[in-house]
């Protein structure tokens, strides 16, 4: 079985700065790991590899420091990684970066299952997954939280929604987008880690793959970014200090016109 798992690199959470003028993320000289949600794909594809057989590839588009990313997984347990990295790609929205994976896709050669992340921590948006798997034309199961069987023809899950469970049975190949309930990542090992150094990781430039040059990067994203602020969290409440008799009952007399108003009481 050829599983594909699409990973990206994302900044941490505490490192997050946007490019107000062009409203993309700013990548440069940030710490960036593996998108945490992802993880969880990578650790469920290794399982079912490990249970029925078969090769798990890492797939990933981003600048040449995101060899590091695939290099980690590699370590995990993945077998192969492929990085897609040119200038041209810088910018792209949802919906661009998953025509660039597809042809990826595409050129790794046949596939029997995606297994993506449920969302990535950086955009938030969880579409990328599913673009996948509607520019492939293939059968699709979002916020899977569980793989109860795997036959050579067909993969049944159980998947999370706002009711409870829903229990699908789709056609191979498919798609699915796992949530983190699924299971647990385990870590590196160091055989693993010595395999992901000495492992040869092909790059796919525009020159590589069968893409539409309009239709990559910024200025080939059908949305963008039209405006960022930062919120502001104000308070309009007022601060009561209790520091005599007088300060307590006028602290009391004050709380209570407030549940008043509230109707509160």
């Amino acid at each position: 079985m050829n599983i594909i798992v699409p990973i990206k690199q994302v900044p941490e959470t505490s490192n997050v700065k946007m490019d107000t003028e062009t409203g993309t993320m700013m990548r440069d000289g940030v710490e960036s790991i593996i998108n945490p949600l992802d993880l969880y794909a990578i650790e469920i594809a290794i399982q079912v590899k490990e249970s029925h057989g078969g090769r798990v590839t890492v797939v990933t588009m981003g600048p040449p420091s995101a060899d590091k990313a695939l290099r980690e997984a590699l370590a995990m347990g993945c077998d192969d990684g492929v990085l897609i990295s040119d200038r041209k790609f810088a910018g792209a929205d949802t919906w661009s970066t998953a025509y660039v994976l597809v042809k990826a896709i595409e050129k790794i050669g046949a596939v029997d299952l995606i297994i993506a992340g449920e969302r990535a921590t950086d955009g938030d948006t969880g579409q990328v997954g599913p673009n996948i798997a509607s520019a492939m034309d293939l059968p699709l199961a979002t916020y899977v939280s569980r793989i109860d069987a795997v036959t050579g023809t067909s993969i049944t899950v159980e998947r999370m929604t706002e009711e409870g469970y829903e229990k699908l049975r789709l056609p191979l190949p498919a798609l699915l987008t796992v949530v983190k309930e699924i299971s647990y990542p385990r870590l590196p090992t160091l055989r693993g880690k010595q395999r992901a150094r000495k492992t040869d990781i092909p790059t796919y430039s525009v020159a590589d793959l069968d893409v539409v040059e309009n239709h990559l990067g910024l200025t080939g994203s059908p949305t963008r970014v039209v405006k960022i602020e930062t919120p502001k969290v104000t308070r309009g409440g007022k601060i009561y200090k209790v520091v005599d008799d007088h300060s307590l009952e006028e602290a009391v007399d004050g709380l209570i016109e407030f549940m008043k108003k509230k109707e509160i009481i």
